[in-house]
């Protein structure tokens, strides 16, 4: 049986990963689990299979945006070592304070001064040159409190993960 972590009403989650289950023809039972969790019954390979082709063509898009952000953060040298996709949007992750400075910078926020910002300094050119590059998009960062050489940067959804994208192109 593989769990899944779902929302805190498992009876709720079940009763929708069933039905959405025998909406695409997949003979699979979903019951609530202990807690939060729901738990699958046993599939059949064939069933597998193609629950796995179902839910790779459902996150396509994200998967390929993530991708694509991550080649170009590599290619300007920006450490995004945690970027990946969470819930169908995608998580950018702890960013060094000086790869924070340079997607700012790329981003169109001026220069900071001649001494190294603060974090807060680099969280509030980020959020701004973020909107700005990306027509009002929003990413949130904040300050690790265990690292001051390092900021979170939030999730984002694919279309605001290709504006970022195009904005780091040009």
């Amino acid at each position: 049986m593989t769990a899944i972590t779902t929302t805190p009403s498992s009876p709720g989650a079940a009763a929708e990963l069933r039905a959405a289950l025998r909406e695409a023809g997949l003979q699979v039972g979903a019951t609530a689990g202990a807690g939060d969790h729901v738990q699958l019954g046993p599939l059949k390979a064939a069933d597998a299979r193609q629950l796995a082709r179902l839910l790779r063509t459902g996150t396509k898009r994200t998967l390929k945006a993530a991708r694509a952000l991550r080649e170009i953060c590599e290619a300007h040298r920006i450490g995004l070592p945690e970027l990946r996709v969470r819930q169908g949007r995608i998580t950018l992750g702890a960013c060094r304070l000086d790869d924070a400075v340079r997607l700012a910078r790329l981003l169109g926020a001026p220069l900071p001064g001649p001494d190294a910002p603060e974090a807060t300094a680099v969280r509030d050119l980020l959020v701004q040159a973020f909107a700005a590059a990306t027509g009002g998009g929003v990413l949130d960062v904040s300050v690790r409190e265990d690292a001051s050489g390092v900021v979170e940067l939030g999730a984002v959804d694919a279309r605001a993960a290709r504006r970022l994208i195009g904005a780091l192109r040009f």
